[in-house]
């Protein structure tokens, strides 16, 4: 560590601190993830669930874990250094709308990252505006501490994903889910930035799926048959839809594309690669139908020089 000096700090948390360091051989900016928590062992590092995560991963949308440092019993995480998240520049906006260009630039990079991750085994289960951090056009997933592998199969909590962000089946009680959240959650994200506030601002957990249900309306039985069985198990009662009038002005592909990922049904959400073929991204790189997940990421074009900032938010349960 004593190769890095500290800038400043940029964010802290029950996690730890994130600090803005330079190298001192290298010159290179970079932010330092310091975990609260003391190890013993380096093994017992290296089996951290974010540090395997990010160790899978090697794409332009996911941010770049360069090393990880154990000094002492503390653990140090050296990240590239970013500017600012989306929760920053859609504050930063101030009411003013972002063009469909601007919403269509970014989603498809996170897509595209999701697609990978994905494709990789694991899902991220905690993407939030906060997560995803950004620089003028370009934007990458951070924070990979929560994501979990697809094939693993213990019964998952549902203490996961900050509340407006949650899917219906984790805040149903569902024990088993998986990467159907982040499609979600993304739907979320997708038209908070259309219309800069959250789409299902709930307060509590029942008070989120009432939040959904007023927006997308309730799912009929043949939609979601398991889903209505959970709701009436938790004694809620849902609503019909109003969708369509929080987003005047908005583009028939972009209404189509969030609706459908905020299906109710996790089965009926398509997948990260589906999305990236939806009318909606055809003026971006076009994802043909006949190549399948490798070709289509190997051949994804590459973004350029990223910058980032990490801002902590703590999760809403």
């Amino acid at each position: 560590m004593d190769r890095f000096s500290i800038i400043k700090e940029l964010g802290s948390g029950s996690y730890g601190t994130i600090s803005k360091a330079v190298c001192m051989q290298s010159g290179e900016v970079v932010a330092i993830k310091k975990l609260k928590t003391r190890y013993r062992s380096w093994e017992s590092c290296m089996n951290l669930r974010e540090v395997k995560t990010l160790r899978a991963m090697n794409h332009s949308s996911i941010i770049k874990l360069k090393e990880v440092i154990m000094e002492h019993g503390e653990l140090h995480f050296v990240f590239e250094y970013m500017e600012c998240d989306l929760f920053q520049v859609m504050k930063n906006r101030r009411n003013v709308p972002f063009s469909e260009a601007e919403v269509r630039m970014w989603c498809f990079q996170i897509f595209e990252g999701l697609a990978h991750m994905h494709n990789r085994g694991y899902f991220h289960r905690d993407l939030k505006p906060e997560n995803l951090l950004a620089s003028n056009d370009d934007i990458k997933i951070a924070d990979l501490g929560m994501a979990r592998e697809v094939d693993s199969h213990p019964l998952f909590t549902d203490h996961v994903t900050t509340r407006w962000y949650r899917a219906p089946e984790i805040l149903l009680g569902s024990p088993i889910y998986g990467p159907p959240v982040d499609m979600w959650a993304m739907s979320a994200i997708m038209a908070e930035l259309f219309i800069l506030r959250p789409l299902f601002p709930g307060s509590s957990g029942a008070d989120e799926i009432h939040k959904i249900s007023c927006v997308i309306g309730s799912p009929t039985k043949s939609e979601w048959p398991e889903g209505l069985e959970l709701a009436k198990a938790m004694n809620y009662k849902l609503l019909v839809s109003i969708f369509a009038t929080l987003m005047p002005g908005i583009s028939e592909d972009a209404i189509d594309l969030i609706t459908s990922l905020c299906s109710w049904n996790p089965s009926k959400r398509p997948t990260a690669i589906e999305t990236l073929r939806h009318p909606f991204f055809q003026s971006c790189y076009h994802v043909q139908p006949s190549l399948n997940y490798k070709d289509a990421l190997q051949s994804s074009p590459h973004p350029g020089t990223w910058h980032l900032a990490i801002k902590d938010r703590s999760i809403m349960a």
